[in-house]
């Protein structure tokens, strides 16, 4: 008897510690779950509701229904062709820097990394505005190609999607060589020395080890360039005409010259599920890389 209490006793001053603890953390938790509440749960559930209600209060599936046809529609697709164009040139010019600064010294590295990041931290308009002066037909590349005696120049690579995609691409560009790197830099090079002491070419090293191993950064790379180039605004706004409106400017028309808040919530819950769909997909891909890497380590 004597045994069992004493052998009882620890455990209710544990429990006791373990309430204590819980009630702590949930204090020091319950800051950041209000905040979440009222600046993204809040505002989600207001622009869902706002999407279902009809000018009379009632509830309607109306405004997806004009959301997802005539010209609402072809502004969706034209925001996603753009948004697959830039992530796929972020991707092309994104794998090609990546891959040189993984194969530098760390020091060096460091230093190519820190020259393209920090043109990130520049205000976006003030880049935007940048490559308008750029791109403009008195511009330093259409003089540079005049000058070169280029059949054609000046080009018109401002107001169309040219422009829309040159600009969007140098925004997106950083955060696919930030992925990139990451990911080339963890690539075991005896892998690579190992394939080719066995006789495998440049090109079959490449195909056959060197692409599989980066296969999930590339698609995590160009799934976060397409999901941050659907609500883009300033720089399509800026650099591209009519033909070229997307998602972001078409909501901002319809809230700030329209007074049209219901259609542009629909709007608005369409893009975020978009969104959602994108991170999902990201999960999915870097679950799947992860477990890959597990089996070919075991």
């Amino acid at each position: 008897m004597a045994a069992t209490l004493t052998a009882n006793a620890p455990a209710r001053p544990r429990k006791l510690l373990a309430s204590r603890r819980t009630r702590a953390g949930i204090l020091y938790a319950l800051p950041v779950v209000v905040y979440l509440l009222v600046l993204f749960v809040y505002p989600i559930l207001s622009t869902l509701f706002l999407s279902l209600k009809n000018t009379d209060g009632s509830l309607t599936l109306q405004w997806y229904v004009d959301a997802l046809t005539g010209v609402n529609l072809s502004v969706l697709f034209t925001t996603l062709r753009i948004s697959a164009e830039t992530a796929l040139f972020s991707l092309v010019f994104g794998f090609i820097l990546a891959n040189a600064i993984s194969r530098l010294k760390p020091l060096w590295a460091g230093v190519a990394m820190l020259i393209v990041v920090v043109p990130h931290f520049i205000s976006a308009l003030v880049r935007t505005y940048g490559w308008i002066i750029l791109l403009g037909d008195k511009g330093l590349v259409n003089e540079a190609m005049a000058k070169l005696w280029v059949p054609g120049a000046p080009f018109q690579l401002l107001y169309n999607e040219i422009g829309v995609v040159i600009g969007t691409t140098s925004v997106m560009l950083p955060y696919t060589v930030l992925l990139l790197y990451g990911v080339m830099r963890g690539v075991d090079r005896r892998l690579l020395a190992a394939a080719a002491s066995m006789g495998a070419g440049r090109v079959t090293i490449f195909r056959r080890v060197y692409l599989p191993l980066v296969a999930p950064g590339l698609a995590s790379a160009g799934l976060l360039s397409f999901i941050l180039s659907l609500g883009y605004y300033i720089t399509p706004a800026l650099m591209g005409g009519p033909q070229q409106t997307m998602i972001a400017s078409l909501i901002n028309q319809q809230v700030m010259k329209q007074n049209q808040w219901n259609g542009a919530a629909a709007e608005g819950v369409i893009l975020l599920l978009l969104t959602f769909a994108g991170l999902l997909l990201v999960k999915l891909i870097t679950s799947l890389g992860a477990s890959r890497k597990k089996r070919s380590a075991s």
